[in-house]
């Protein structure tokens, strides 16, 4: 199968309340007043070979929404690309601006909704909408085996995907560092607290916690080539 994720969804306007606040919300922050934002629906970004995918739950107002790669240009991204540098699968620990040059290994990265939303709350219907884009780019990872979700709305969003898709979800529960195969075929679903500053100010998500995750992906679900 041809790989052709990016070149609809970036025209995508499917989600009128979305549209209009990933524009609004442009220059809000002092910081970064003087850029220009991408203010369009988030590509995925990494490996097409990957055999982990990353899940986040939408870009971030000041981050992915201004330069237009997930979890690039934030405090969140700060922690995932560190992290996935520190287990190999990134070339650089800092993700700065999309064409900064870093390359990933095995990854792919991308979110359960494509365009910030007010407040991070997506409604159920722009979750409903988006799961198709990622119904999407997960078919074409054809070497998937993990699928890391970050935050229970993540992690929500993919259990319905497979339960859309005939998958037995009964009794996965959202819990840091939990993982559940979901079936015969398909990847196994982990489940880790979103690197978010609420998060990890607050000490909910600390370093360590957030490295076993990895560390765990790395020795226990990817071990075999």
């Amino acid at each position: 199968m041809e790989r052709s994720w990016g070149s609809r969804l970036v025209e995508c306007q499917l989600c009128p309340r979305l549209v209009k606040w990933r524009c609004a919300v442009a220059g809000r922050n002092p910081n970064y007043a003087a850029d220009g934002y991408w203010s369009k629906p988030v590509n995925g970004f990494g490996d097409p070979d990957a055999r982990l995918v990353i899940v986040g739950l939408a870009p971030g107002a000041h981050g992915a929404n201004r330069t237009g790669r997930p979890f690039t240009g934030d405090a969140a991204g700060d922690w995932l690309y560190r992290a996935l540098y520190e287990v190999g699968m990134a070339s650089q620990p800092q993700a700065v601006s999309a064409d900064d040059g870093l390359m990933l290994s095995d990854v792919f990265i991308t979110n359960a909704v494509r365009c910030v939303p007010p407040d991070n709350k997506p409604s159920k219907e722009e979750l409903q909408t988006c799961r198709a884009w990622l119904r999407e780019e997960l078919e074409q990872l054809e070497r998937l085996q993990v699928i890391l979700a970050l935050g229970k709305a993540a992690f929500n969003s993919i259990k319905t995907l497979y339960r859309e898709q005939g998958g037995n979800v009964r009794g996965m529960v959202f819990a840091h560092g939990a993982a559940y195969p979901l079936g015969e075929g398909r990847p196994v679903l982990m489940a880790s607290y979103h690197p978010s500053r609420r998060n990890t100010n607050t000490g909910l998500l600390t370093w360590k916690m957030w490295k076993d995750v990895f560390d765990t992906i790395r020795t226990v679900y990817l071990k075999s080539s």
